[in-house]
Parts: structure tokens; sequence; C-alpha cells
């Protein structure tokens, strides 16, 4: 028998789980993540809505960034041949881009200035990503053609993130938004040939990295009061914090998750890619970005509570804050019912109900103590919770148990 060639890729199959050098590749991001709750809740004030809009636009970044390489090891094994190679090196750049962070739109002094550098990385995470698929599809003429139109919306995003980094403000922002909009369009009209070749690792990898952006959720939690010596109120509100992330847990991975990962197995061909890119990559967004809102929330409230920079226990989180920690957590619910809606057909009354209560919690909220409020979000998300578990009891075993019995 002939031995394979050193650094020849391998194809992913059907039944292929997640390898370990992906949960590797995944720890620069969970990084990443906790750098930019930390940017945005800079300072002893609420976060400002610069921040947070400029904050939002580098999840998107390091989502696309992360994203593109989920799609890849799709494709070709990540630990196997020359991608094990492109794998340390899109780590490399991207870690270098997690450290430039805080300095992404506003250069610190001192050093290398900061724009340039955070829009470099992102350009070589792009080089490295299509140099890696170029080569994955060598014998896919119809892959290859798919590539060559992707590669011209993700030149657009990683030249105009660059002319954005020589620019400030305003312009800067807009430059950014632009990018990215530019990039992200220009993916979801550029055709259909990709290719899924496990549809369960797949839909792991994108459960993999909500428990990544969940986890820095508890991270805001602590780190908002770590330095403070315990107290009553802040062991309710930790209490409190682990609920809410516990309820988005279980919304997302008791039942949805099984769901659509089954309605995705059982697609093929065009109908497959377009779950993939709407369900996953699209729809998975907005639930990344409104957990890293509510993290940023929680770190807030966790310092109101506490009384820490001033605070005491009976002020209301307001402002800002306020709109992350309520508005993160319907960001997050409404990018969760549109996927299962998207990818399974369902929808959930529950979750839209639960939607519509938060919000209507949104004014009345901004002048309730940060305790209080923390605990009805609480209440609500475990009420829905539990009333789907009673309400549906039924289906739910069906679900997840139907493959045993089976």
């Amino acid at each position: 028998m002939v031995p394979p060639r050193r650094g020849r890729m391998e194809a992913v199959e059907r039944s292929a789980p997640v390898t370990t050098l992906e949960l590797f590749f995944d720890l620069v991001f969970v990084f990443a993540l906790t750098q930019v709750t930390a940017w945005m809740a800079k300072g002893v004030g609420a976060p400002t809505t610069e921040n947070v809009v400029r904050g939002v636009l580098i999840v998107v970044i390091l989502w696309w960034s992360w994203v593109g390489f989920a799609w890849l090891c799709n494709v070709v094994k990540a630990d196997e041949g020359a991608v094990r190679v492109g794998m340390f090196l899109a780590m490399a750049v991207m870690f270098v881009a997690a450290l430039t962070i805080p300095e992404a739109f506003v250069d610190i002094p001192g050093g290398l200035y900061g724009p340039a550098v955070f829009a470099a990385c992102y350009f070589a995470a792009r080089v490295v990503h299509i140099g890696m698929f170029w080569l994955a599809s060598r014998e896919d003429p119809q892959l290859r053609s798919q590539l060559v139109r992707f590669a011209v919306p993700t030149a657009w995003g990683t030249i105009m993130l660059l002319v954005a980094a020589q620019t400030e403000g305003t312009t800067q922002t807009v430059l950014w938004a632009v990018a990215l909009l530019g990039d992200l369009a220009g993916t979801r009209v550029s055709g259909n040939q990709w290719r899924i070749h496990s549809p369960t690792q797949f839909a792991e990898r994108h459960g993999l990295i909500i428990i990544v952006a969940l986890g820095e959720s508890i991270v805001s939690i602590g780190v908002g009061v770590v330095n403070l010596p315990i107290s009553w109120p802040i062991i309710a509100a930790s209490a409190l914090g682990l609920a809410v992330v516990g309820a988005l847990w279980w919304a997302y991975f008791d039942v949805t998750a099984l769901v659509t990962e089954r309605a995705f197995a059982a697609a093929e061909g065009e109908e497959r890619i377009r779950i993939a890119r709407g369900g996953y990559t699209f729809l998975h967004l907005p639930m990344m970005i409104g957990i890293i809102l509510l993290a940023l929330g929680l770190k807030k409230a966790m310092n109101y509570i506490a009384g820490d920079s001033g605070h005491h226990l009976s002020d209301p989180l307001y402002g800002v804050s306020l709109i992350a920690l309520l508005g993160g957590t319907v960001l997050y619910l409404a990018g969760h019912a549109g996927f299962l809606r998207y990818v399974a057909g369902q929808v959930s009354p529950v979750r839209l109900v639960t939607i519509a209560v938060l919000v209507a919690l949104l004014p009345v909220a901004w002048f309730l103590p940060a305790i209080v409020t923390l605990a009805l979000l609480a209440a609500v998300l475990c009420t829905m919770i539990a009333y789907e578990a009673h309400r549906y009891a039924e289906a739910r075993h069906t679900v997840r148990h139907e493959e045993h019995e089976g």
C-alpha cells in the first residue's frame, strides 16, 4: 500500500466528530470575546453607545473569521495535512487581533498603530482561510468556482477595513459597517455550491461556539465582583445571573439543537447549503451578539449590586447597561426563534411571548434596583423554560430519546 503524501488533505466523513484542534482553535475566540466585553465595559460609568456599537462590529469580525474555518473544517479534516498548519497560522493572527481589540478603533500611543494591526490580522486570517479552501478544492471545480465568487466580497470587506483604519470617529465606524455589510451581503448572493460533508459536525461546532459565548457571560458575572468582599447581595446576584445564563443554555440545547440538527441532516444538495448558511452562519450571529451584550449587562449589574465604584444596592441599572442586559437577551431569543423557524419550520409562541414581555419590561426596569431587574429577568426566562417543559413534556421526551427508543 502506498502511504499518503505528507501534507495531503483528507476529506471529512459524514459521521466525523469535532476534532480537538478545532476546540483548541476556539480558545483564541474565548479570549477575544472576553476582550470585547471588557473593552465595552471599561470605565466606572455606564458604557457609551459608541463603544457598544463598535464592540458589536468587532464581534461580527470575530464571527466571520471563526465561521469561515467552520465551513473549511467540514470539508477537510482540521488536524490533517496542510490544514493543521493553516489552523495554527489563523490562530496566531487572530490572537494578535484579540490583543489589539482595545485599540481596534483608537490607537494607544507608544507602539504599532492599533487599528491598522487589527485590520491586517483580519486580512491575514481571510487569506489563510481562502488559501486553505483553494487547496481543498483542487479536485472539485464547482467548489473552486464558488470560492472565486466568494473571494470578491471578501476582498471588499478586508480592503474597506484597511481603509477604515486610516480614519477616525464616525467615519471610521461607518466604514467598518460598510465593510462588514458588503462582506455579509456578498456571501449571501455568491451562490450555493459550497460543500457540507458532515451536518452533525457542523451543527456541533456551532453549538460549541454558543457555549463559548455563554461561558463569557459566566465570566462576566465573576469579573464584575471578583475584587470585592463577598456579601449576600453578591451571592444572590450571582445565583440570578447563573439562572439567566442557564435558561439560555436550556433554550438552545434541550430540544432546539436536536430538532434543527436532524432537519439539517435530512436535507440534501443546495437545501443543505441553504440551511447551513442561513440557519447557522447568519442566524447564529444575532445569538452571539445577544450573548455578548448580555455579558456586558451582567457585568455592570454585578457592579451596581455589589456597591462597586460608588453604586448602592438600591441603584437602578439604566441606559446602555440596561439595554444590553434585556436587549441582549431579546436579541438572543429572536435569533433563536428565527433559527428554529428557518431550519425546522417550527414557530415557538412561548419564545415570542417571552420576547414581548422583556421588551415591555425595559421601560419599567429603568426605575427598579438592579437586583430587582436581574431577578425579574431570571424569573421570566425560568418561567418560559418551566412552562415549555410542562406543556410540551411528551414531545420533548420523544425528541430527546427517539434515537435510543428506536
